[in-house]
């Protein structure tokens, strides 16, 4: 008994010490697309920042490309995660996979620094890539949404480009955010917004300088909000004050509010209404 006790144990342990990844189902691409896995696009110290990039080298025209952000707030969560993209591969597009620091590696501001070296890696390869610069869409869910929206409401604001030094302008096409944080003032102190600010989250500036909120122009690119408002994790308030902002801009947007959604996971039925409305609003755009 004793010896089984140990073996129990030190397989407990060992587990610990060398615990198991999660296994994700691989992406489900296209004959004639390119999988290029694990490419590059950034290194800060002993991190590297990699993405998952699904290309079509062989279309006759560059192709509109569309760069996803894992949620997990920004603490967990893998590029490996982001499935089911059959529709945007349906309609020509490319797909960036991103994976950032987490908590784990670099607190706030690291993942905004990440992913906008990600969206300058797009930018500049857009050639050998086969992709349309014109038309190129950034979509996150969570603290995905959050991303997106800072990387791409920044525009040829460089504040977050010091990893990525770079005098280009660059505006998205269009984001799409998924009930995503869009004021961390009111959050500072809660849970994972808490966390990934880290010492920072008493100072009220830097919580305002990473908040996709105050970044709102006229010049924003056009944004799609979709938000459950039984959310229980990120409040569905958050959402609407960013819709009231663009709105206020006369920025292209269009909140969807899921009825009796929860933070993702939605049902079948509320997963169908959403794609529905995300492809209305880009094929009103053009894209």
């Amino acid at each position: 008994m004793k010896y089984c006790m140990f073996i129990m144990a030190f397989f407990s342990y060992t587990q610990l010490l060398f615990p198991q990844e999660k296994e994700y189902t691989s992406v489900d691409y296209p004959e004639g697309y390119t999988a290029d896995i694990d490419v590059l696009y950034t290194q800060e110290g002993n991190w590297k920042g990699y993405m998952d990039i699904f290309t079509n080298p062989n279309a006759t025209n560059p192709t509109p490309v569309v760069i996803n952000i894992h949620g997990g707030g920004w603490k967990s969560g893998q590029k490996e995660s982001q499935t089911g993209l059959e529709t945007f591969f349906s309609r020509g597009y490319a797909v960036a996979n991103v994976a950032y620091r987490l908590i784990d590696v670099a607190p706030a501001p690291a993942a905004i620094e990440d992913v906008r070296c990600a969206l300058l890696y797009i930018y500049r390869n857009a050639k050998t890539l086969n992709i349309d610069t014109n038309k190129i869409v950034i979509m996150g869910g969570s603290a995905g949404g959050h991303l997106a929206l800072m990387a791409g409401l920044l525009a040829g604001n460089n504040s977050f480009d010091s990893n990525c030094p770079n005098s280009e302008h660059i505006k998205v096409a269009a984001i799409i955010d998924k009930y995503g944080v869009t004021d961390l003032t009111p959050l500072a102190y809660k849970n994972s917004p808490r966390d990934w600010l880290g010492l920072n989250n008493t100072d009220a500036e830097f919580v305002k300088k990473v908040s996709p909120i105050n970044y709102v122009s006229q010049n924003s690119p056009p944004i799609f909000i979709a938000h459950g408002d039984a959310d229980p994790i990120v409040p569905y308030q958050q959402s609407i004050i960013l819709y009231k902002r663009l709105k206020a801009f006369k920025v292209k947007t269009r909140l969807l509010t899921i009825k009796k959604g929860k933070h993702g996971n939605f049902t079948k039925k509320q997963n169908i209404l959403l794609s529905k409305n995300i492809w209305k609003f880009l094929n009103n755009l053009g894209l």
